[in-house]
């Protein structure tokens, strides 16, 4: 399988940004959060009613419109990396084809999943962390089949947008190049992060942290949670509790808590005992604060709440975890729905430093990383789950009865 470029250019503001917007300061939130780019890619069958080369013009004129609303996206961070320069520069667009069909390609990824890498934006295999500050904030690629379908990738710079203000972006898109809005009507995002949370120096704020080493024997699974399936389970952890579970748990917190314990029962055959573990949960602070005026804000504003699992103060039982991470969240959430720009920023650098500074949370070289993500199919009902573990936990995994009678694989456009 050979990708070949046809074409890489950069896509403009559909309309100038005018003076007054040629400067976007970034945030606190900005400021701290991962220096990487973020990639997605998202497979289309053919599309018989329209031909390739007028969706995917379409597709740059959605992105060119999009980006008169979304400036700061065709922007580059300036010198002091606190802001960003939108002087129109543009986003970096690569047009592709590749020499093999859609359904043969994604029968492919079935046992390698690594393969949907293959078609994110080309100019992405040159950004690293070295480079990220001067790099374009947003990347697109289009790379067509030989069958007509197509591969359409965004990746977005992480100290620019987070997963709320990136998905609202693709979403965006795929709005305006299905319904061709006119640029006029686009009006989806606010600016403002930064100027209620303005950057700070954060030397003198956070106390310095450890990185866990990141192994590259990674294997990446994918597999689907059925309704029936979550029923049962769902089912199951509140019987099992016997009142102790005082609320209806969601499907995230369910299937969260399902996952978090079966880390620490593989943990602890590998190891010998039960370690204890912490689980950073991603929050989307957006209506969760006192702060109306950045529910649809652009940047980041979210945290990752440290939950944490001591052995002998948690027990292993479904509902424990559930609970745990209910009340940990709830914690956090009361602790910025009255609270001040400034108070936020205090109880997340608290947060920060009492979960890090400690060696019995990532203080040492004994750290095993995981991670898993949870996201909506195609099947509104169902929940995809996609696992990066080290080889050892992935093959414990696939053997533990309880998470086989979760599993369910198919193809499916997760």
């Amino acid at each position: 399988m050979e990708i070949e470029i046809l074409c890489t250019k950069l896509i403009k503001p559909f309309l100038p940004t005018p003076p007054h917007l040629q400067h976007y300061n970034l945030s606190f939130f900005d400021q701290i959060s991962e220096k990487e780019h973020v990639p997605i890619v998202l497979f289309y069958a053919n599309n018989n009613f329209i031909n390739n080369s007028t969706i995917v013009e379409r597709i740059e004129q959605s992105i060119s419109k999009i980006l008169t609303h979304v400036y700061p996206a065709a922007g580059r961070y300036d010198k002091d990396e606190c802001s960003i320069l939108c002087l129109d520069q543009g986003v970096s667009y690569t047009k592709a084809k590749v020499n093999c069909k859609l359904d043969n390609f994604l029968e492919k990824t079935r046992k390698d999943l690594s393969l949907a890498s293959l078609f994110w934006p080309h100019v992405n295999k040159n950004i690293d962390k070295t480079n990220l500050m001067v790099s374009p904030i947003v990347t697109a690629q289009v790379t067509v089949f030989e069958c007509g379908g197509l591969a359409v990738s965004l990746s977005g710079s992480h100290p620019a947008m987070d997963g709320f203000s990136y998905f609202k972006f693709v979403f965006e898109c795929a709005k305006v190049c299905k319904m061709e809005t006119p640029v006029e009507k686009i009006n989806f995002l606010s600016f403002n992060l930064g100027n209620i949370f303005p950057t700070r120096d954060i030397s003198r704020l956070f106390k310095s942290t450890y990185t866990p080493i990141i192994h590259q024997d990674i294997i990446v699974k994918k597999f689907v949670v059925r309704e029936a399936a979550m029923s049962r389970l769902r089912k199951k952890c509140i019987d099992e509790s016997c009142g102790a579970l005082t609320f209806q748990p969601s499907r995230v917190e369910i299937i969260t808590a399902f996952l978090w314990r079966a880390f620490i029962g593989a943990s602890a055959i590998i190891n010998g005992y039960v370690r204890p573990s912490l689980m950073y949960f991603p929050l989307n602070l957006r209506f969760k604060s006192s702060l109306p005026q950045v529910n649809n804000s652009m940047g980041n504003f979210r945290i990752d709440v440290p939950i944490k699992f001591v052995p002998r103060e948690t027990k292993m039982k479904l509902h424990h975890f559930i609970i745990l991470i209910r009340d940990t969240v709830n914690k956090v959430v009361a602790s910025c729905n009255k609270a001040s720009p400034d108070e936020i920023v205090s109880t997340l650098v608290n947060i920060y430093n009492e979960s890090d500074s400690s060696p019995e949370w990532g203080g040492n070289d004994e750290v095993d990383k995981v991670m898993f993500w949870l996201y909506d199919t195609d099947i509104h009902s169902e929940v995809g789950v996609q696992l990066d573990l080290k080889e050892i936990y992935m093959q414990l995994f696939e053997c533990d009865d309880d998470i086989k009678a979760l599993m369910f694989i198919r193809n499916a456009n997760l």
